[in-house]
C-alpha cells in the first residue's frame, strides 16, 4: 500500500514541465529576521475586519449580516471555480446546481442550516454555496508553527496556502483563487450565552474552521495531510453513505472549539474522532511545552509529535508532511521553515518574529493568502494579508 503519496505534487511536476516554468531551489535561504528587514506590522492586522457570529441565534440567523456583506464576493470566487473546471467538465455549472444541491440536505446540523441561509441571503445556488464549504478540504497547503520563547510563552501561527492548479494565471504570476480569497478573509468572534466563546479567522461565507483560539485554553491550526485516501475519497464514501460517523475536518475543528474547554479535552477529541479526509491538527495551550502535531487517518492518530520531544528543542513546525519524514524537493516548505527558525533562536519566538520566518521564502509564496498570529495565554490574535510579489515560488 502506498503511504504518503501527493498526487498534487505529481501534477505540479507535470505542470512546470509543461509551461517549461524555471524552478528556484526552494530552500534557499531566504530568512527576514534583522531589524532592518522586519516586515510584521501589527497594525495591519486591523485591515481585517471582524464580525460576530452569534451560537445563541438559530443557525439560518448566525451569517447573515457575513453573507449580505460579501454576497458579490462569494459569487465572483465561484464564477472562477466554475470557469477552471468546465474545460474539463462542459456542464459544471449544472453538475455543480444538482450534485453539491443533492447533497446539501444530507449535511450535518447546525452547518446544514447555516449554509442554507447563506445561499438564502446571497441569491447563490445552494449548490454552489455546499461545494464552496467543501472543497477547501481538498485543496490546501499550509504551514503551521508552535514556538515557546526562553520564559515558555507559546506563539502559534500559520500561513494559509490556497489556489494550487486552480487556473495559473502567466500574465500576473499568481493564482486566481488565491487573488479572490484574500477580498474575503474575515475574523469572527463566535459568542455563546452573551460572552466571548472563542476567535477564528474565515473565509467570508464558508462556515467551517482551520484556525481558532480558545482563550486561556487551546488554539487551533489545521494542514492538509496528503495521502492516497485523501479528501476525494472520504466525500465519496460519505455521498454514497458509506460513511455514517466521519467528520469534515473544518467542522471537528469548530466543534472542538465550541464544546472543548481545556487542551488536553481537545487533543483527545482530535486524536480520536473519525473524519473524512486526514489532516495535521496542530494544537497550541497556554502553559510550557502545551504544543502538540497530530497526523490523523480517517480512524485515528496515525502519529503524535509532542512540543516536550521536538527535536528543536522549543519549537514544532508543520507543513504537509508526517514529522521526520523528507519533503519533496518541489515542494520543500520543511528545509526554509526550520532554517529561519533556527536562527531565529528561542529569545526571539514572539509575533514579530514567527511573522517574518512565515514572511520569508518559500513558506511565503504565490499560493499564500494570509498570516494568522495566535497567544492563547493573552488571547492576542492577528490576522495580515499576505502575498508574495516579484520572483517567488508558485507553491
Amino acid at each position: 500500500m502506498l503511504r504518503n503519496v501527493s498526487i498534487l505534487l505529481v501534477l505540479a511536476v507535470s505542470w512546470a514541465l509543461a509551461k517549461h516554468v524555471e524552478l528556484p531551489a526552494p530552500y534557499k535561504d531566504h530568512c527576514i529576521l534583522d531589524d532592518k528587514t522586519n516586515l510584521y506590522d501589527p497594525s495591519k492586522s486591523f485591515d481585517i475586519p471582524w464580525f460576530d457570529v452569534n451560537l445563541d441565534l438559530p443557525p439560518s440567523e448566525r451569517w447573515k449580516q457575513v453573507g449580505a456583506a460579501y454576497k458579490t464576493q462569494i459569487n465572483d470566487l465561484i464564477g472562477v471555480l466554475i470557469d477552471l473546471i468546465t474545460p474539463v467538465f462542459p456542464n459544471a455549472l449544472e453538475f455543480c446546481d444538482d450534485v453539491f444541491g443533492d447533497m446539501a440536505p444530507k449535511l450535518a446540523q447546525p452547518y446544514r442550516d447555516e449554509i442554507y441561509s447563506i445561499s438564502e441571503v446571497t441569491g447563490i445556488p445552494l449548490g454552489r454555496i455546499t461545494m464552496y464549504n467543501i472543497f477547501y478540504e481538498i485543496f490546501t497547503v499550509c504551514t503551521s508553527i508552535i514556538a515557546q520563547d526562553m520564559d515558555g510563552h507559546l506563539t502559534h501561527a500559520r500561513n494559509l496556502d490556497f489556489g494550487l492548479f486552480m487556473g495559473w494565471d502567466a500574465n500576473i504570476h499568481d493564482w486566481p483563487i488565491s487573488q479572490k480569497l484574500r477580498k474575503m478573509i474575515i475574523n469572527v468572534n463566535w459568542v455563546k450565552d452573551g460572552k466571548l466563546l472563542f476567535k477564528s479567522n474565515n473565509f467570508a461565507g464558508y462556515v467551517g474552521i482551520y484556525n481558532g483560539l480558545k482563550p486561556n485554553a487551546f488554539s487551533l491550526t489545521a494542514d492538509d495531510r496528503f495521502q492516497l485516501e485523501g479528501g476525494y475519497y472520504g466525500i465519496l464514501k460519505w455521498l454514497f453513505g458509506l460513511e455514517a460517523d466521519g467528520k469534515w475536518m473544518s467542522w471537528l475543528a469548530r466543534e472542538t472549539l465550541e464544546q472543548k474547554t481545556t487542551y488536553l479535552e481537545a487533543k483527545e477529541h482530535l486524536m480520536n474522532t473519525p473524519m473524512l479526509s486526514p489532516v495535521y491538527f496542530i494544537l497550541g495551550g497556554a502553559k510550557k511545552d502545551e504544543g502538540c502535531i497530530i497526523a490523523r487517518s480517517l480512524n485515528g492518530t496515525a502519529i503524535l509529535s509532542e512540543m516536550a520531544d521536538s527535536p528543536h528543542g522549543w519549537y514544532l513546525l508543520e507543513t504537509n508532511y508526517d514529522q521526520g519524514t523528507e519533503a519533496l524537493y518541489l515542494d520543500d516548505r520543511d528545509t526554509p521553515g526550520i532554517r529561519c527558525m533556527d536562527k531565529l533562536t528561542q529569545k526571539n519566538a514572539g509575533f514579530q518574529g514567527i511573522f517574518n520566518v512565515l514572511s520569508s521564502r518559500t513558506n511565503l509564496n504565490k499560493l499564500t493568502t494570509y498570516t494568522v498570529l495566535m497567544s492563547v495565554e493573552t488571547a492576542r490574535f492577528e490576522t495580515i494579508l499576505q502575498s508574495c510579489p516579484g520572483e517567488c515560488y508558485p507553491w
